[in-house]
């Protein structure tokens, strides 16, 4: 049997999405640790969006915009009962605001949900959310998002709550 150069590029094509396949459905059953399950997020990874315009351009990328400069890691798995804390360090000028959102909505203060914010200097601030007690309704995707009239940015953050066997 002869294949045509066509035939064999489909054929091993084919081949690759298996393999792929297979390694997100091996990577998506991990079990770490003594009788602690994971769920494994690290299919998703950031995509970069190319500014369309140059007034896009001009906004996100100003000098004086706010940019997040430091913050906490990608995932985060929680223990139920634990807190949980996240931060996020902006510059800009004039001084970035700092707001936090859970799966798209705003946070707003409440008594197991509290923010605590440091100017470190005239253009820097600090911003950690932190909560305490944790429940499985803690779970989820949030962002810091640091604005100023300049510009906005954005960091994103996901957590699951950990069962432990004993």
């Amino acid at each position: 049997m002869c294949w045509s150069s066509q035939h064999q590029l489909k054929f091993l094509i084919f081949i690759a999405i298996l393999i792929v396949r297979a390694n997100n459905l091996e990577a998506q059953r991990t079990v770490s640790g003594r009788g602690v399950l994971r769920r494994n997020y690290t299919g998703k990874k950031p995509v970069l969006i190319q500014h369309r315009t140059q007034d896009a351009v001009n906004y996100y990328d100003h000098e004086n915009g706010a940019k997040i400069i430091k913050s906490s890691h990608f995932e985060l798995d929680y223990t139920l009962g634990r807190k949980i804390t996240f931060f996020c360090m902006a510059q800009g000028n004039p001084r970035p605001t700092i707001t936090w959102f859970k799966d798209g909505s705003e946070l707003y203060q409440h008594r197991f949900f509290q923010v605590h914010e440091a100017h470190i200097d005239n253009n820097i601030i600090k911003s950690k959310m932190e909560i305490d007690p944790t429940t499985q309704m803690d779970a989820g995707y949030y962002e810091c998002q640091a604005d100023n009239i300049y510009a906005i940015d954005r960091r994103g953050f996901r957590t699951d709550y950990v069962m432990v066997n004993f």
